[in-house]
């Protein structure tokens, strides 16, 4: 097998230590192959060790400034690091160097949401569940930002495409509440309040919703 298959083969199997000493190996027989800086570093990251592991991701774009893998890996880490701007930038050039995946395009989506730019976020949130068909979060990410963007109708289709694949999915439940009751839709809005409260009864929103509709 070869060394980087066998490192990831490790890496699935959550031995991180044989994993890294493999990649390292590989990095030292193969300086300027990118492929093994950019699974060093997903070791890193894993272990969470977020800096170091962006380290690696950079080097593999100095090798390889077409390393698509590297700069969605990089986003990653500027994502969980809240630094949405940097994340974003690299998620865009993950996506312009060919990595076109659906998680590529639902990070980059969840980043612009996260940068309140909800607009902006719908057609890549759109891109995913069309190469995902069966990403409940990215229904459900692309249905609030439908939501705030008013299309209330288009909102509840995405919802509902969310439960059918999630049914547990508490606030996607909540958010179909929300959006019955904006069309006065009292009777279906308690229904979904009261699935949302079944699935999470402490779902703080949900309650407050079914109190309103209730005291009206």
């Amino acid at each position: 097998m070869e060394n980087n298959q066998l490192g990831i083969q490790y890496m699935q199997e959550g031995k991180w230590e044989e994993a890294a000493k493999v990649f390292m190996e590989e990095i030292e027989k193969e300086p300027n192959n990118p492929i093994s800086y950019i699974n060093f570093g997903n070791v890193l990251s894993a272990l969470g060790d977020q800096e170091r592991a962006l380290t690696f991701y950079k080097k593999a774009i100095e090798i390889d400034e077409n390393a698509a893998a590297a700069y969605y890996s990089a986003g990653n880490v500027y994502f969980e690091q809240e630094q949405l701007i940097e994340a974003k930038e690299m998620f865009e050039a993950a996506i312009n160097k060919g990595l076109e995946n659906s998680d590529t395009f639902f990070m980059l989506g969840l980043t612009l949401v996260g940068l309140e730019q909800s607009t902006f976020a719908i057609p890549y949130l759109q891109r995913a569940v069309e190469l995902n068909d069966q990403d409940a979060e990215a229904y459900f990410q692309l249905g609030l930002c439908l939501a705030q963007a008013e299309y209330i109708d288009e909102a509840i289709e995405q919802f509902n495409r969310c439960v059918q694949i999630d049914e547990f999915h508490a606030d996607a439940y909540y958010n179909l509440g929300v959006a019955y009751g904006f069309k006065e839709q009292g009777e279906r809005a308690m229904e979904m309040f009261d699935k949302a409260l079944a699935i999470q009864p402490d779902h703080m929103l949900a309650g407050y919703g079914k109190k309103i509709l209730e005291a009206e």
